[in-house]
């Protein structure tokens, strides 16, 4: 027999190794010699009271053995000879469509313009130490996406767009450890990303797909409305009749290209703002209402924020515990910052996007001129904007907390893990009104809801600018661009996705319907 239950734990209770069966009996009424086994299903923290609880949700098992093995299994087949499908993009998408295909007897071509993890290493520290982009290895570009390089953070609120537990299930299956299918807000790391990233390549090489690095896409013929080539920046040709886009939202390049073909783009809502940083004993104090060091038990605090300036959502974004801020440009002459933990997320600082909403009907009017690019356009203003009160380098413009709030320049900043350097600008008045007015109020709120949040000794660093695209590409209910048959947009690039999980979900949807009638 198998029982579900629910559990509360106190951190005194959880030091015990055998605590989970002797509650777990207690609250069936039974011997707990009779349990042979309690499997984890799910694990979250409640910290709203200074008695810090533990919520476990269990499956108890009553005299009868615990399951070898996940019910989840993956079957990939020799795909070499079989029908292509091409990937532009190796990101979360990209990597679970070419995954999907091998299962589904299709032999995925993925066409990524930037590097595999490990070369894509010397670029990173070429922009962290030499200040210089490479436009195609980067943060934002290379096997992984962004994601492998940012951060790895799992949660997801898109749970009607496909299995969720799949993709957790296939991410362990290549190398991720099993926490992620427990914790409440999974985890795997940057340290960790690029081995699981790896394995995927590598399942996907020995069942017969390609995966062309440094490989980037220029064009496209078309003709009678339907794919019929991709071209590459090196001259080739590659004949193809489904092609799943999976750049990303960075790749501006794609959106120029479609754009300037007369291929159907739509302008979208997104937001941009700063990424704030405070020492992370300041939020571990506030979110565990401790005065000293953290309990060993628990993790680096985290936090989300939210709250409404002027009819526009101000709200945390990608919040990183125990982490760094990193480089995230994708061109030279532009700064852009963005986060990124460790897996065991112990670094001294904690760091989060804190963004506007900005709707892209009403708050765009000057761009108008730009048609659907018009918000891209206005990232890159800000993008530049940045880089030149930076000091013309990586080195991102920062202002303490309440000095920007107060409008006062900072004669010194707080110490940083942003390994470019900050130097100290008026970001209260380069900012655009539409940002940064919308800022202070918000960051006042916030110093409301988490006393001690609202402090000098936390730094605004800009700018977070790609929190997601200002550009969608439309496609119709078998996933196919209305307008270019075999054309299959996806992910986060195409407007459809906002984060690993639905990005990876999206990809294997994508998938699904490329191979329809081929």
């Amino acid at each position: 027999m198998v029982k579900e239950i629910q559990l509360r734990i106190t951190l005194k209770e959880e030091e015990r190794s055998d605590i989970l069966v002797i509650k777990s009996a207690i609250k069936l009424d039974i011997d707990k010699e009779d349990i042979t086994g309690v499997k984890v299903l799910r694990k979250s923290i409640d910290a709203r009271k200074p008695k810090i609880i533990l919520n476990y949700k269990v499956a108890v098992y009553i005299r009868e053995a615990l399951p070898k093995s996940s019910e989840y299994t993956f079957k990939y087949k020799d795909v070499s000879k079989s029908k292509p499908v091409h990937i532009i993009g190796f990101g979360p998408a990209g990597m679970y469509a070419a995954l999907r295909c091998i299962e589904l007897g299709y032999k995925p071509i993925v066409l990524e313009r930037g590097k595999n993890v490990q070369d894509r290493r010397r670029d990173l520290k070429a922009i962290n130490q030499d200040h210089f982009v490479n436009e195609d290895s980067n943060y934002c570009f290379g096997e992984g996406g962004a994601g492998t390089y940012s951060d790895g953070k799992l949660y997801t609120r898109s749970l009607k767009r496909g299995d969720v537990r799949r993709i957790f299930e296939n991410l362990v299956f290549h190398g991720a450890t099993n926490q992620i299918l427990i914790d409440a807000h999974p985890h795997i790391g940057t340290n960790k990303l690029p081995k699981v990233v790896q394995n995927i390549r590598e399942t996907i090489l020995n069942y017969g797909g390609e995966i062309h690095f440094e490989t980037r896409v220029v064009n496209f013929s078309i003709s009678n409305n339907k794919i019929q080539a991709i071209q590459l920046k090196n001259g080739d040709e590659m004949t193809a009749n489904r092609v799943i886009l999976a750049t990303g939202h960075s790749a501006r390049d794609i959106y120029y290209l479609l754009h300037n073909k007369e291929i159907a783009l739509e302008a979208k809502s997104f937001a941009m703002g700063v990424r704030v940083e405070h020492p992370q004993h300041i939020i571990d104090s506030i979110q565990y209402h401790c005065s000293g060091e953290r309990n060993s038990l628990l993790p680096a605090a985290s936090y989300g924020l939210v709250h409404q300036v002027n009819n526009r959502g101000v709200y945390s974004f990608c919040m990183c515990p125990g982490g760094f801020i990193v480089p995230a440009a994708t061109a030279n002459g532009e700064v852009v910052v963005n986060g990124m933990s460790p897996s065991k997320r112990n670094n001294l600082f904690a760091n989060s996007g804190i963004v506007v909403e900005i709707n892209a009907e009403q708050d765009l009017r000057k761009y108008e001129k730009f048609g659907v690019l018009k918000g891209l356009e206005y990232q890159k203003n800000l993008e530049k904007l940045a880089f030149t009160a930076g000091g013309r380098s990586q080195v991102a413009p920062a202002q303490r907390l309440i000095d920007f709030v107060e409008g006062n320049l900072s004669n010194t900043l707080n110490p940083t893990s942003y390994q470019p350097g900050l130097n100290s600008s008026p970001l209260h008045s380069l900012l655009p009104k539409l940002i940064g007015s919308r800022l202070r109020k918000g960051f006042q709120a916030f110093g409301q809801k988490m006393k001690g949040y609202y402090t000098n000794e936390a730094n605004i660093v800009g700018v977070e600018s790609r929190t997601s695209s200002p550009v969608s590409i439309p496609r119709n209910e078998q996933l196919e661009h209305p307008q270019i048959e075999g054309l299959f947009p996806c992910g986060e690039g195409g407007g459809y996705a906002g984060g690993i999980i639905s990005a990876a979900m999206d990809g294997e949807r994508c998938a699904e319907a490329a191979i329809i009638g081929l």
